[in-house]
C-alpha cells in the first residue's frame, strides 16, 4: 500500500448528489478490518441508482430488506443475489431518498492473501473485479448491512492513496431495466475494472 496516509472519509466530504458520489468514489479506498488483518482496495468502478429508477431496489419503496438504502448517505446496503453472492452499496442522497451507489470493482491493496483465500483464487486481477467478487474478497455479508462507512466501525471508506486517472462513463452492466442510462463510472484503462475491453477503455 502507498505510504501516503490513509484517513477515514467524513460524511461532509461525500457529495450529496448520487451521480456525483458515484464519480467521487472512484480512486477512494474501501477498507474492512478483520481483527489483525486489514482488507483494503482502491475503488475503480461504481454505478449510481436514482429515485424513480426501475433498476433500483428502492423503486417500489422501503422494505425490511432494503431499509439501509434509505439511510443518510454513507451507509452500507448489502444484499444477496442469484443465491450465491452479496453486493455492496453505499447509500446516497438524503435520509429516505432510497438512492445508492453499487461498488462494482476494486484494485486490491492490502490483505491480498486473505482475499485470495476468500475468493479461492490467486489471480490478482480477478480478486475484486465485479460486484460479487468484490463483496466476497472483502468478506461482505448481511451482518454489515447498515454499517456506517463514515463511522469508527470495521467497514469504512478512506481517502485516495494516489491520484485518480481519467474517469470514464458508460451504460450500466448486468441489469435489464434502464440499462441504457450512463450511470456507470470507472477508471479508464484500469485492468481491475469489470466488463468488456470496450467498457474499460
Amino acid at each position: 500500500m502507498s505510504k501516503k496516509a490513509l484517513r477515514r472519509l467524513k460524511r461532509a466530504e461525500l457529495p450529496k448528489a448520487t451521480v456525483a458520489l458515484a464519480r467521487y468514489l472512484i480512486g477512494k479506498t474501501l477498507v474492512h478490518d478483520l481483527g489483525r488483518v486489514r482488507l483494503a482496495g482502491r475503488i475503480v468502478e461504481t454505478e449510481a441508482y436514482l429515485v424513480g429508477d426501475a433498476a433500483a431496489h428502492s423503486f417500489r419503496g422501503e422494505t425490511p430488506r432494503n431499509r439501509a438504502l434509505f439511510l443518510e448517505r454513507g451507509h452500507a446496503y448489502v444484499y444477496f443475489i442469484y443465491g450465491n453472492h452479496f453486493m455492496l452499496n453505499v447509500s446516497a442522497g438524503s435520509h429516505g431518498s432510497g438512492e445508492g451507489v453499487l461498488l462494482r470493482a476494486a484494485e486490491p491493496l492490502q490483505g491480498i492473501e486473505r482475499m485470495q483465500t476468500l475468493r479461492g483464487t490467486d489471480v490478482l486481477r480477478d480478486l475484486a473485479r465485479g460486484p460479487g467478487r468484490l463483496a466476497e474478497a472483502f468478506a461482505i455479508n448481511r451482518k454489515l448491512d447498515g454499517a456506517d462507512f463514515c463511522g469508527d466501525g470495521v467497514l469504512w471508506l478512506g481517502s485516495a492513496l494516489r491520484p485518480t486517472g481519467t474517469i470514464g462513463v458508460s451504460v450500466r452492466i448486468g441489469i435489464t431495466k434502464e440499462a441504457h442510462r450512463p450511470l456507470r463510472f470507472y477508471e479508464r484503462g484500469g485492468v481491475f475494472v469489470s466488463g468488456t475491453k470496450a467498457l474499460r477503455g
